[in-house]
């Protein structure tokens, strides 16, 4: 049985911390930068909204199916945005990374792949997961090009998944990695941050 709780995970440039109530505001400015709850695909509420999106991932949290984090940029203590562990099914070890959402002025940045990273990192090598799965809706060209640039592999796609908030029907497209892609994907992953920190320095 996995044994998931609260965790912070740290690179030299980015925090992962749990997810707390008061990180509300925070997580409303940070959606406000795209105004990103306008976005079909993703799933991110208004800024008026936030205080109950947060206090409904701590009551997934305390039901041990979800681990909810604020992604803070080290510089600045910024919170840019939240990620997730979700839908873990302990018994057979196995997680999703999901519910991810950045602000706008810090997508396409070095956020992502190092939140990516910590979060490989703890599953396989702290949890001991068997697979980590990562889902996005089948129309999200630019979440499906970061997915597939870790090294997930396709596994399948969920026909009339969800209904999104404006009311259509979602299509899941549905990628995993396995513990014995780990250190390709890791090797992958730290190339690219190496790359990353040096353009930056």
């Amino acid at each position: 049985m996995l044994h998931i709780e609260p965790v912070t995970l740290s690179s030299e440039r980015l925090t992962l911390r749990p997810l707390g109530l008061d990180d509300a505001p925070a997580l409303a400015r940070a959606a406000s930068d795209g105004e990103l709850w306008q976005k079909r695909t993703t799933t991110v509420p208004m800024p008026e909204g936030f205080e109950a999106y947060v206090q409904k991932a701590l009551e997934i949290q305390a039901s041990c199916l979800a681990l909810p984090f604020a992604t803070v940029v080290n510089d600045g203590s910024i919170v840019v945005g939240s990620t997730r562990y979700m839908n873990i099914d302990a018994a057979n070890h196995r997680v999703e990374i999901g519910a991810t959402w950045i602000a706008r002025s810090w997508q396409r940045t070095f956020v992502n792949t190092h939140a990516k990273f910590l979060m490989l990192q703890h599953a396989f090598e702290t949890l001991g997961c068997n697979a980590v799965e990562l889902r996005t809706h089948r129309l999200n060209d630019q979440s499906r090009a970061a997915i597939e640039r870790l090294g997930a592999k396709l596994d399948g796609i969920l026909r009339q998944h969800m209904i999104m908030p404006d009311g259509h029907v979602r299509d899941t497209v549905v990628y995993s990695i396995i513990r014995d892609e780990w250190p390709d994907v890791k090797d992958g992953l730290q190339r690219r941050m190496a790359e990353m920190d040096s353009r930056a320095a």
